[in-house]
Protein backbone atom coordinates (compact mmCIF):
# COMPACT_ATOMS: atom_id res chain seq x y z
CA UNK A 1 0.00 0.00 0.00
CA UNK A 2 1.43 3.30 -0.98
CA UNK A 3 2.24 6.05 2.32
CA UNK A 4 0.57 9.25 2.63
CA UNK A 5 3.58 11.10 0.92
CA UNK A 6 3.14 8.40 -2.10
CA UNK A 7 -0.04 9.47 -2.41
CA UNK A 8 -0.37 13.10 -2.47
CA UNK A 9 2.65 13.36 -4.88
CA UNK A 10 0.81 11.59 -7.38
CA UNK A 11 0.65 13.84 -10.73
CA UNK A 12 -2.89 14.30 -10.57
CA UNK A 13 -4.71 16.08 -8.15
CA UNK A 14 -5.45 14.11 -4.61
CA UNK A 15 -8.33 15.47 -2.55
CA UNK A 16 -7.48 14.53 1.27
CA UNK A 17 -10.29 14.62 3.41
CA UNK A 18 -9.11 14.90 7.33
CA UNK A 19 -12.46 13.60 9.08
CA UNK A 20 -13.04 11.65 12.42
CA UNK A 21 -15.77 9.28 13.16
CA UNK A 22 -17.63 11.15 15.42
CA UNK A 23 -17.99 14.11 13.30
CA UNK A 24 -21.29 15.21 12.38
CA UNK A 25 -20.42 17.64 9.29
CA UNK A 26 -18.18 14.61 8.87
CA UNK A 27 -20.56 12.17 7.94
CA UNK A 28 -22.29 14.73 6.08
CA UNK A 29 -19.23 14.81 3.85
CA UNK A 30 -19.29 10.61 3.22
CA UNK A 31 -21.79 10.49 0.48
CA UNK A 32 -20.55 13.88 -1.33
CA UNK A 33 -17.15 12.44 -1.44
CA UNK A 34 -18.36 9.14 -2.97
CA UNK A 35 -20.39 10.89 -5.78
CA UNK A 36 -17.05 13.34 -5.92
CA UNK A 37 -15.28 10.16 -7.14
CA UNK A 38 -17.56 8.85 -9.37
CA UNK A 39 -17.64 11.92 -10.74
CA UNK A 40 -13.45 11.88 -11.10
CA UNK A 41 -13.07 9.04 -12.29
CA UNK A 42 -9.11 8.55 -12.36
CA UNK A 43 -8.67 11.91 -13.06
CA UNK A 44 -8.11 12.87 -9.67
CA UNK A 45 -7.86 10.72 -6.32
CA UNK A 46 -10.02 11.52 -3.01
CA UNK A 47 -8.83 9.75 -0.15
CA UNK A 48 -9.67 10.11 3.83
CA UNK A 49 -7.28 10.49 6.69
CA UNK A 50 -9.14 9.83 10.45
CA UNK A 51 -7.23 12.29 12.42
CA UNK A 52 -7.53 10.46 15.69
CA UNK A 53 -5.68 7.15 13.42
CA UNK A 54 -3.36 9.88 12.10
CA UNK A 55 -2.36 12.48 14.85
CA UNK A 56 0.95 13.03 12.78
CA UNK A 57 -0.73 14.02 9.68
CA UNK A 58 -3.31 16.44 10.85
CA UNK A 59 -0.52 18.22 12.60
CA UNK A 60 1.77 18.57 9.78
CA UNK A 61 -0.74 20.00 7.61
CA UNK A 62 -2.07 22.20 10.71
CA UNK A 63 -5.91 20.55 10.94
CA UNK A 64 -7.80 22.98 13.56
CA UNK A 65 -11.23 22.08 12.55
CA UNK A 66 -13.14 18.56 11.03
CA UNK A 67 -13.98 18.01 8.28
CA UNK A 68 -11.27 19.77 6.60
CA UNK A 69 -10.47 19.29 2.85
CA UNK A 70 -7.02 20.23 1.23
CA UNK A 71 -6.31 19.36 -2.70
CA UNK A 72 -2.76 18.49 -3.34
CA UNK A 73 -1.22 19.15 -6.55
CA UNK A 74 2.66 16.91 -6.96
CA UNK A 75 2.88 17.21 -3.32
CA UNK A 76 2.00 20.56 -2.65
CA UNK A 77 -1.05 22.05 -0.91
CA UNK A 78 -3.20 23.94 -3.75
CA UNK A 79 -6.40 24.74 -2.17
CA UNK A 80 -7.69 24.03 1.52
CA UNK A 81 -11.18 24.79 3.17
CA UNK A 82 -12.83 23.69 6.14
CA UNK A 83 -16.65 21.87 6.63
CA UNK A 84 -18.78 20.82 3.94
CA UNK A 85 -18.16 21.30 0.01
CA UNK A 86 -20.42 20.25 -2.13
CA UNK A 87 -19.37 18.10 -5.16
CA UNK A 88 -19.76 20.28 -7.70
CA UNK A 89 -18.05 22.94 -6.33
CA UNK A 90 -14.90 20.12 -5.22
CA UNK A 91 -15.36 19.25 -9.06
CA UNK A 92 -14.79 22.24 -10.70
CA UNK A 93 -11.94 23.48 -8.03
CA UNK A 94 -10.07 19.76 -8.65
CA UNK A 95 -10.89 21.09 -12.49
CA UNK A 96 -9.06 24.09 -12.28
CA UNK A 97 -5.60 22.57 -10.60
CA UNK A 98 -5.61 19.44 -13.47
Amino acid sequence: MASFSEIINSDRPVLVDFFAEWCGPCKTMKPILEDLKSKLGNSASVLKVDVDKNPHAASKYQIKSIPTLILFKKGQPVWRQSGVVQANQLAQIIKQHQ
